[in-house]
Formats: structure tokens, sequence, C-alpha cells
């Protein structure tokens, strides 16, 4: 189990919760990591077990990342101990968010086959990247994640209002970007949009479902255009996010696809919560059952998605 050296109080109190299921069951290594080497050097030592991931989409993007880069992706079988602010991927595959009750599901999990979004400079997208306003609001999301994290109670942590209150404070200043954006080949768009995502899981910032019809075992990138540029309409859209409704609205285009480009004016991007940029060409691609994880399966009677 690989967790993050700064964790707070409240997080080594759900992590022992979990560690005291776990261990009931199976044999456990905890090991604590704080920079890129460390988790190199800890992932080097795994030794074919199954590596467990106490935290959110960030610690698990850093996690795919390493094994995508030393190419033992496709080799190493993970697992999710939702431990972060948002906890948005745990939420795309229906994994309980509370500690000890997600580590006795891990338990009775079969090992699924997961995908991943890669761009072109081979870096991993595990849940959702957007650019325009939701990276504006990432950014400025960030800022309230952190205040609002340390002032939470107990276990009521404020840190995920975080995105939904950098949405609102973008919703009405953000400038909006000139791109052309490609859906597998075919242009989909070109000219001015207020943000773009991708999904391969459905919500980003603790529940904002950007990508709502979005499945991490699909086989497709979800694809969510918004071209709501006017003041009242930004405001609407805003709070339409909040209910999960902008995927019907006339200024919004929804559509699915294996690859996504992304060019024009610079952007910037926030992946996993990870912003970079500034960028004037991007390309991103869906690869199917990229790697192994353990997770809840599909219903009785639901067969899930066909292979693509």
């Amino acid at each position: 189990m690989i967790t993050n050296s700064g964790a707070g109080t409240a997080d080594e109190e759900s992590l022992e919760a979990a560690l005291e299921v776990l261990r009931a069951e199976a044999d456990v290594e905890v090991v604590a990591t704080s920079s890129p080497d460390e988790l190199d050097e800890v992932l080097r030592d795994a030794r074919g077990r199954t590596v467990v991931v106490a935290g959110g989409d960030g610690s698990l993007h850093a996690v795919v990342q390493a094994l995508y880069r030393r190419e033992e992706l496709g080799s190493t079988t993970l697992a999710l101990l939702p431990l972060g602010t948002g906890n948005d991927f745990a939420r795309a595959a229906d994994l309980p968010l509370e500690a000890a009750e997600a580590a006795r599901t891990l338990l009775t999990c079969d090992a699924v086959e997961v995908d991943l979004i890669v761009a072109d400079d081979d870096t991993v997208v595990v849940n959702n990247v957007h650019l325009g306003a939701g990276a504006e609001a990432s950014k400025v999301g960030a800022e309230w994640k952190e205040k609002l994290g340390s002032i939470g109670v107990g276990k009521v942590n404020l840190g995920k209002l975080g995105y939904p209150i950098g949405a609102a404070a973008v919703a009405l200043e953000s400038v909006p970007l000139h791109v052309r954006i490609e859906v597998d080949g075919a242009e989909v768009g070109d000219g001015e949009v207020l943000m773009v995502a991708l999904g391969n899981g459905s919500s980003v910032g603790g529940g904002a479902e950007l990508t709502p019809e979005a499945d991490v075992t699909d086989g497709r990138i979800d694809v969510m255009i918004s071209t709501a540029l006017g003041p009242v309409q930004r405001f609407t859209y805003a709070a339409d996010i909040a209910r999960a409704a902008h995927a019907d609205r006339d200024d919004v285009t929804y559509l699915h696809g294996c690859e996504v480009r992304v060019r024009g004016e610079e952007f910037w991007t926030s992946a996993d919560g990870e912003i970079t940029g500034p960028h004037t060409d991007r390309t991103w691609r869906m690869v199917n059952r990229a790697y192994r994880m353990l997770l809840p399966t599909p219903a009785d009677g639901d067969s899930g998605p066909a292979p693509v």
C-alpha cells in the first residue's frame, strides 16, 4: 500500500481503520512516499504484488504515470483506497468513499481491465482532462480546496467544495478560447469555446459531473464542448453543471471517440488536477484495457460494455 507522507490526521485515522480490515484477510506492507524518486523505488520493489494506492485522483495518477513510464502498467494489478478530497475516480468506479467500507469491498473484488487516456507526450489521464474555463476553475478550486480542507471538522472535508466555487468564480470572467477540435479525425468544432472536457471518469472536483456518461471500462473518451459564451449563458451553465444537466443544453456538444485533438491559441489543461501548459496543439488517445484494477463488477444481469 502506497500512502502520502503528507497525509493529515483524519487521513491517518481512516487509513488505520482500512488497514485493520485488510490485515484480517491479507498481508499488507505500507510504504509512504513523498517524491517521484521514492515512488519509483517502491514500485520497483513491489515484486508482482497488488499495489493499493491510498489517496485520491492525484495519487492514482502519479502511480499509473510511473508504471506507464516504466512499461510495467499492463503487468501490475492496482487497487484504490479513497483518501483524497474529491475521489472522483472512485465515484466513477462505484467504490465506497468511506475507507473501511472501501477496504471491505476491495477484499471481494475481482481485477477489472480499466481504460486510460494518454496524451501525445505520453502523460496519462486516469479520470478527466479539461481546458478553458474548466482548467481555470481547477486553478481557483485548488486554492479553495486547500483553504477549506484546513478548516474541515472531523470527517467533514470542506475541500470538496473547491471546484464548484472555482467554477462559479470563473463563470463570468473567463475569456473564451479559439480552438479547433477533432474527434477521430473529424472536425467537430472550430471557434470560440468556454471549455472542453475529456472524460474517462464522469466527474471532477468531488462530484461535478462534467462528462456524466463516461465509464472507465467502455473503451471510449467522452467529449464535452461548451460554447456558453455570454454572461447569462455562462452563469446558467455553471448552475447546470452543479446538477449535471449541462449535457442537454443547446450550447453544449457531447460526443464520444477514441482520439481527440485540440489546437489553436494558447491554452492550459487540468489533467487529474495537474495543471500544465501553455499548449497550442494537443492530442489524446484512448488506450482500452490499459491495466487491471480491483473494482466492483457490474450488477447481475449487466454484462458490462462491449470490448472495443
